[in-house]
Parts: C-alpha cells; sequence; structure tokens
C-alpha cells in the first residue's frame, strides 16, 4: 500500500505536514508505506533536524506550488508539476493507492474528477465530514462544500454514499440516513427538500429514516444527515467554532473538545475512483497524521470498490 501525501499543501507547508507525516509512520504496518509529494529539498532538511531517518519514506519531486489562492481549474492545467497535480497523475497511473493534500481544496476536488474520474452513475461527488454524538459515537454530515447547488437526485446519491461510508468507515450497522431540513414533518422545507423527501422515502438505497432539524444534528435521530453543500458547509464551520470558543474562555469539556477537526484528518471525496481526502489548511502535524490514517482505512475497507458495485 503507498499512500500519497502532498508536502506543499497548507498554511504550515511543508514542516506540519512533514511532521505528520514522522507521526503518521508510527502507526503504519508492515507494508504501508507513504510517498512524500513535494521539493525534496524542504523536506529532507526537516526530517534531519528531527533526527528521522529518510528512507522510511518515499520521495517524488516537485517544484511548482499551487497556492490556497489561485483558481482551481487554473492552476491544475497551468501548474502541471505542481504537488497536487503530479499527485493526481501518480494516483491515475496506479502509482499510488490514495493521494491527501491539506491545499488548495477547490484544486483537489477539481483534480480528482479531472484525473481519476467520477464512478460511473454518480451525478456529482460530494464532501463529507464526521460529527461527534453527545452520547458517544459519531456520525456523517455530507455535503459540506463541493456542491453548493444541488438537485433532489444528487441529494439521493449523498445518501447513499453516506450510508456506505459510515457502513464501511465508522463501522454502524444499517446507518440512519436523514433529510436536514427546518422541521420533521414531511412536507416541511424549501422546493429542494420537498423534492428530495419523497425519493429518499422510497428508496432501497439506504435506511431513511425522514426530516431532521438542525438541533439534531449532534444527537443518535440520525447516523447520516443529508444537506446541499451550503447548508453543509455552513454547520461544518459553526461546529468547529464551538471548540475554538471553549478554548478561548479556558473550558475544558469533554464533548466539546471532540470539535477539535485535529481528531479527524479531512473531509474525503467520495463518488471519484480513487481515495482523495482534503485536509483543513491549518492542519497541524496531528492532524496531517489522522488523515494520512484515514487514507489508509479508505484502501483497506475498499471503501471506493463498494461505492462502484452499489451504482452499477
Amino acid at each position: 500500500m503507498k499512500i500519497g501525501l502532498d508536502i506543499m499543501g497548507g498554511d504550515y507547508a511543508p514542516k506540519a505536514i512533514v511532521l505528520g507525516a514522522i507521526a503518521a509512520h508510527q502507526s503504519l504496518n508492515a507494508g504501508e508505506h507513504l510517498v512524500l509529494i513535494g521539493d525534496t529539498e524542504q523536506i529532507k532538511p526537516i526530517l534531519i533536524e528531527e533526527g528521522f531517518n529518510p528512507d522510511h519514506f518515499e520521495y517524488v519531486h516537485t517544484d511548482e506550488v499551487i497556492g490556497m489562492g489561485e483558481h482551481p481549474t487554473k492552476a491544475i492545467v497551468q501548474k502541471p508539476k505542481s504537488s497536487i497535480s503530479v499527485g493526481f497523475n501518480l494516483l491515475k497511473e496506479g502509482k499510488i493507492d490514495s493521494f491527501a493534500s491539506a491545499g488548495n481544496s477547490g484544486a483537489m476536488l477539481v483534480g480528482a474528477v479531472f484525473s481519476v474520474k467520477t464512478i460511473p452513475g454518480i451525478i456529482r461527488p460530494c464532501l463529507c465530514t464526521i460529527l461527534p454524538k453527545i452520547k458517544g459515537g459519531t456520525g456523517l454530515l455530507l455535503d459540506v462544500g463541493a456542491n453548493a447547488d444541488c438537485k433532489p437526485d444528487i441529494l439521493l446519491q449523498f445518501g447513499a454514499l453516506g450510508s456506505l461510508y459510515a457502513e464501511n468507515l465508522l463501522q454502524i450497522d444499517n446507518p440512519k440516513v436523514a433529510l436536514m431540513n427546518i422541521g420533521e414533518e414531511d412536507e416541511k422545507g424549501n422546493m429542494l427538500s420537498m423534492a428530495t423527501f419523497p425519493l429518499m422515502k422510497d428508496t432501497n438505497l439506504f435506511n431513511f429514516v425522514g426530516n431532521v432539524e438542525g438541533r439534531d444534528l449532534f444527537n443518535d435521530k440520525a447516523d447520516v444527515i443529508v444537506c446541499d453543500g451550503f447548508t453543509g458547509n455552513v454547520m461544518l464551520k459553526l461546529a468547529e467554532s464551538f471548540y475554538v470558543m471553549t478554548v478561548k474562555k479556558g473550558m475544558k469539556d469533554e464533548f466539546f473538545d471532540r470539535f477539535n477537526y485535529e481528531q479527524y484528518g479531512g473531509s474525503p471525496v467520495l463518488g471519484v475512483n480513487a481515495p482523495v481526502v482534503i485536509g483543513h489548511g491549518i492542519s497541524s502535524p496531528l492532524a496531517v497524521k489522522n488523515m494520512v490514517l484515514q487514507s489508509r482505512e479508505m484502501i483497506t475497507t475498499g471503501l471506493v470498490d463498494k461505492i462502484k458495485t452499489a451504482f452499477k
């Protein structure tokens, strides 16, 4: 197994990414290897400084970087030697089994769709994030930013993708899938949610349990919550702020500590033909480590193949 990691992506690259790679290496099993993609002239001095044997990693040198503020599509086309572009070429050619980056998220989405392509049958790939539950355990929220505008059939597919992820990576048996809405009643919501509800109610693709409201995000009414990417991104950023506020207030709370994004690594891109994970731009070494381990789980569970089978 070869896990590709973009060393140049993120606000604190390359040092934070390299330190995260070192931490991840300690948790990998025999036969599981990290491939560091980026400027090797910047990588190896950090390894030496940390007293880490550079031979533990494989390296692919690149001399271009896609900045966080660059236009995703233009950057992918105009910077073919960037760490993100090279990483996706390696993934497309089967030279790595997954690819993760804390760099330009738009470029990561574009790169995934342009290189390894969308799985046949899937209308649009999406991003998901882990939700901590107040009684313990975790759930899933999707989409959280890839698709600001959606149609009912797209949300239906998000439900299927989320159910497969929850079952295989979160180990939830027959996960409960719900639609985010402004009320629990069947007829509630805007045009999108009212058109989506009957599709989900009639499907046999997943275990649909109806509408949920924003107050249900962290309880046990659903294991997978589906919404458009605009709504999901707003909820995600709000949830992340809970942890930041408790830290600033000097509060120590076990539940709110679980809102720390570092614990979860990144957001998987669901619906493309290979495991791809997008990390937070401010990813710390701990977040990078967990992003690598998340990539490994996507590979070992065979999630992509299971999605392909479900959408045949």
